[in-house]
């Protein structure tokens, strides 16, 4: 099967021009200026719009085990929603239950996605111990296509600074990317302690007690881990002005260290828990002061920021009153997948950044960093993941114009210039002019090679 999309403004990370793009049995087989359509099934004229590949969102949490919940969306809806904000590959993590594989429980995330999933989806491993068992399981991660596992320095779950360190060196010895949780669990903990034994447990000390200082010290703390084991590593959403300094400090220094932002980091500041709603903005580590969000869009534009992701994990209205009185017994996270695409382009279309920076920052770098060798690009041979944008189009978000489960969105009433029109995942259309097309279970299992982060190893 063909489809021709003619007319178009091209965009990749390293360029753009107007032409056509040739898809054929589900990948790109041409781009260039007046290819013949005369076998295509289908032609597509894309005067007016943009031709983007498809989003990689490599960081979500589908379906994940909260306390007393789960988060609200599972691998259908959850893609479902991803498809409809022109994200085409979407990344899991798996948490590991102690003394069980990492590989053990991809498979078992497996077995919920495999029949659900409506795009693409890849798993990062989950570790929450570090033994003997675990090590030598990173170097069969990678040949089974995971090559990139996270780690976690808080949470009940999380490991010290010689669990660490152990995993690092591991995961250097065997090309693999360790992703970094990045807060100081004893100032955390020591904290909401603190707010508990004084009845402080409104949802501002769910700020103050994951302020900038928590993300900095871990933030520095895990690059120089790194540094010392010779490895390189991610850190995960970053949200503070004084972590970004610091990677950027440590990139000009040749130290292989990469950073993940996300979209609600961006567009707001704590003073979202001084709001009637603030409870239903909880997610760790928390929104940060006017100086960090402006830390970070600088970031973004210069290259300190690497990614885009949206840490997906959200929770029902009803579920998250549970904190009301006791921020501690809110669930923890907020929802993205379908936003962080539009919302990036939209800062593009107002010209905060290029399209080329928002395509790098959304797919091309992602792909790159985490071994998505047929992802990220509008190039020949690559998988047909295209999104059609429109840059005239109005699109205000409301809960009630999304795709997942959710009952509410923290971007109610965020007005946007331009929006994806139509998506593409490996040729077929799963959304059209607001509607989702595609089906569950068309989604396929990525196996990924080792990350960009060992070239130069």
């Amino acid at each position: 099967m063909e489809i021709l999309i003619k007319n178009g403004k091209i965009i990749n990370a390293g360029g753009s021009f107007k032409g056509d793009v040739l898809v054929r049995n589900g990948k790109i087989a041409a781009i260039g200026k007046g290819l013949d359509g005369k076998t295509a099934s289908k032609t597509i004229d894309a005067g007016g719009l943009y031709v983007l590949p498809g989003a990689i969102d490599a960081h979500t949490h589908l379906e994940m085990a909260m306390g007393k919940t789960f988060s609200a969306d599972g691998y259908e809806s959850g893609t479902r929603a991803a498809a409809c904000g022109g994200t085409t590959t979407v990344f899991d993590y798996t948490l590991q239950e102690k003394g069980k594989p990492m590989l053990e429980e991809i498979a078992d995330r497996n077995r919920l996605a495999e029949p659900a999933a409506c795009v693409d989806y890849a798993f990062h491993g989950g570790i929450s111990e570090v033994n003997e068992a675990r090590l030598n399981e990173v170097a069969e991660m990678a040949k089974q296509g995971f090559p990139s596992i996270k780690a976690y320095m808080t949470y009940a779950f999380g490991l010290d600074d010689k669990a660490l360190f152990e995993l690092l060196q591991r995961a250097a010895k065997e090309k693999v990317l360790i992703t970094v949780h990045a807060e100081s669990h004893g100032i955390v903990e020591a904290n909401r302690e603190e707010f508990k034994k004084e009845g402080l447990t409104d949802v501002w000390y769910h700020y103050l007690s994951r302020p900038e200082i928590a993300e900095e010290e871990a933030d520095i703390r895990a690059v120089t881990l790194a540094r010392a084991a010779g490895a390189p590593i991610y850190i995960v959403h970053l949200g503070n002005e004084a972590g970004a300094k610091y990677i950027a400090k440590a990139r000009a220094e040749g130290i292989p260290v990469y950073a993940e932002t996300c979209p609600h980091y961006l567009a707001f500041t704590n003073e979202v828990f001084k709001r009637p709603d603030g409870i239903r903005f909880i997610c760790s580590p928390p929104m940060k002061g006017k100086e960090s969000q402006i830390a970070l869009w600088e970031g973004v534009s210069r290259g300190v920021i690497d990614t885009i992701a949206t840490d997906h994990c959200p929770a029902q209205t009803f579920e998250k009153d549970w904190g009301k009185k006791d921020f501690t017994l809110a669930p923890c996270g907020v929802m993205g997948i379908e936003n962080m695409y539009p919302y990036m382009l939209n800062a593009a279309n107002k010209g905060m950044i290029s399209f080329e920076r928002a395509v790098a920052l959304c797919s091309y770098n992602v792909a790159k960093i985490f071994g998505c060798d047929t992802k990220g690009a509008i190039e020949p041979g690559l998988d047909a993941d295209i999104v059609l944008y429109d840059p005239k189009k109005e699109f205000t978000i409301t809960v009630d114009k999304m795709h997942s489960n959710i009952d509410y969105t923290i971007y109610e009433g965020m007005k946007l210039k331009g929006y994806p029109v139509l998506t593409m995942s490996r040729g077929a259309v799963v959304y059209e002019d607001g509607e989702f097309k595609g089906e569950a279970g068309y989604g396929r299992l990525l196996r990924r090679k080792v990350s960009c982060a060992y070239d130069k190893y």
